[in-house]
């Protein structure tokens, strides 16, 4: 069970790099400009944040399995559509349908607390957990090596094939939740953070395109601010919320929550700029001159790091605890951060630099969850993890804005080739190292978690 859980949340991690192998030929591929290609990538990372809180919410209410399998079905129907489309809008939306199945990976996580006993508890969390990031890193030199020798077409039929495996994998291997909450579906919440998350994330994802100051920007801007901030208000007064804010506001989820957005920045950071900073020309002075492939190849290993962080995370939570465990990640991953400032002019340096990092993303990815669910009643297992979640993706999306600006911001022609500057790339990862010490600092103050009211427990007894 353990291992189909991080088989799915691979492949729905995986339609996030899916495109980036074809993304400077999508305006020739899906006849659009290359104003609107964008939307592809968007599409996907909007659909994904909105769709992991909301996703746990309802797998409380109606039943993980039952939620995630419908979530793996549509990420079929979306790699189906894709596969058949070659204009714009259908893919679109059938990116928007893939994104959606990111809400996979907390729900695998609620189950793995339903039904995997205290002893392997914590390094399940670590595997499922990580990946969010594995999926991605394994996976681009896959679609890479695919859009390389096959049409297109083919990256999404694998996509097809990888969710109806896993959907058929959940069926025989992952057995219904008992655990229920009762209570009705909240509509006007669905809709309010559905409304205020498109706002915001559109105009972090788009503002270096349509520049920070343009009126589309700051509208979507303000007003999908001012959407959340009066979903905040309507989801306090009423009896059954779709996200629980007095629970998140409590010390320990808050902070925990505020350290994935700040650790969700670092890992983002570095898989902006290592990319670039391999497949640069050597005529910049900086670049490392590697095709796709292999650049990609020489990133996957990160990903290998943090599956293999998975039992002794585990290990090290049993005996130590979350909070210790979430410091060392951050710790591990400001350190390598302050490593690659210096060490970056080989491939050899990158690729060690890199694994570090995935070592701190692999220990800290474990360590979210297991706090969240020790702060929180198991009745609220799932929205939680899906509000974490959402976090983590925030941090991605405010690092995909910040680091595309400041190395968009360095461009210069040096040999002949245009590309980011040596002072773009250190700047940018000045701001990776900055986000993990930010983390490190936020981990240090969560508190110990406070007894939880839970109906399912023994009184008195931590969740």
């Amino acid at each position: 069970m353990i291992g189909v859980l991080a088989f799915a949340g691979m492949g729905a991690s995986f339609m996030q790099t899916i495109v980036i192998p074809i993304q400077p030929e999508l305006p020739e591929l899906l006849d659009a400009s290359s104003a609107d290609t964008p939307w592809v990538i968007t599409a996907t990372l909007v659909a994904a944040a909105i769709s992991t809180p909301i996703a746990g919410r309802l797998g409380d209410m109606y039943g993980k399995r039952r939620i995630a399998m419908a979530l793996l079905l549509l990420q079929a129907v979306g790699a189906v559509l894709a596969a058949l489309s070659s204009t714009l809008v259908p893919m679109i939306v059938a990116r928007a349908l893939q994104g959606m199945a990111t809400g996979v990976i907390p729900l695998g996580i609620s189950i793995l607390r339903d039904c995997v006993p205290a002893a392997r508890l914590g390094s399940s969390i670590a595997l499922v957990s990580a990946t969010l990031g594995v999926g991605g890193a394994l996976g681009l030199p896959l679609s890479a090596i695919v859009a390389e020798h096959l049409d297109w077409h083919a990256l999404f039929w694998v996509a097809a094939g990888v969710a109806l495996v896993a959907y058929a994998l959940w069926f025989v291997f992952v057995p219904p939740s008992t655990q229920r909450t009762p209570g009705r579906l909240d509509l006007v919440g669905i809709a309010g953070l559905s409304l205020g998350l498109v706002g915001v994330l559109v105009a972090i994802s788009r503002g270096e395109e349509w520049g920070w100051g343009d009126p589309r920007t700051l509208l979507l801007l303000v007003g999908g601010a001012a959407v959340l901030l009066g979903w905040g208000a309507f989801e306090l007064r009423i009896e059954h919320p779709l996200v629980d804010l007095r629970v998140s506001a409590s010390g320990a989820v808050l902070l925990t929550n505020l350290a994935s957005v700040a650790m969700g920045f670092a890992l983002f950071s570095s898989s902006i700029v290592f990319p670039q900073l391999l497949q640069l020309p050597t005529a910049t002075g900086i670049g490392l001159g590697l095709s796709l492939v292999a650049a990609s190849l020489v990133l996957a290993p990160s990903g290998l790091a943090m599956m293999a962080m998975s039992p002794i995370a585990g290990r090290f939570e049993r005996r130590h605890g979350p909070k210790p465990l979430l410091v060392g990640g951050a710790a591990v991953l400001a350190t390598g951060y302050g490593a690659v400032l210096l060490f970056h002019h080989s491939l050899w340096q990158v690729l060690g630099v890199n694994i570090v990092l995935g070592i701190g993303i692999g220990l800290g990815f474990a360590a979210m969850p297991a706090l969240i669910m020790q702060a929180v009643p198991r009745s609220e297992t799932g929205a939680a993890n899906g509000l974490n979640a959402l976090m983590r993706s925030l941090g991605t999306s405010i690092a995909a804005a910040a680091i595309g600006a400041v190395l968009a911001q360095s461009t210069a022609t040096v040999g002949g080739v245009t590309g980011p500057s040596e002072n773009g790339f250190l700047l940018a990862l000045t701001l990776g190292l900055f986000a993990a010490m930010l983390c490190l600092g936020i981990a240090a103050f969560i508190p110990k978690p406070r007894e939880v009211d839970d109906p399912s427990l023994p009184e008195g007894s931590l969740s």
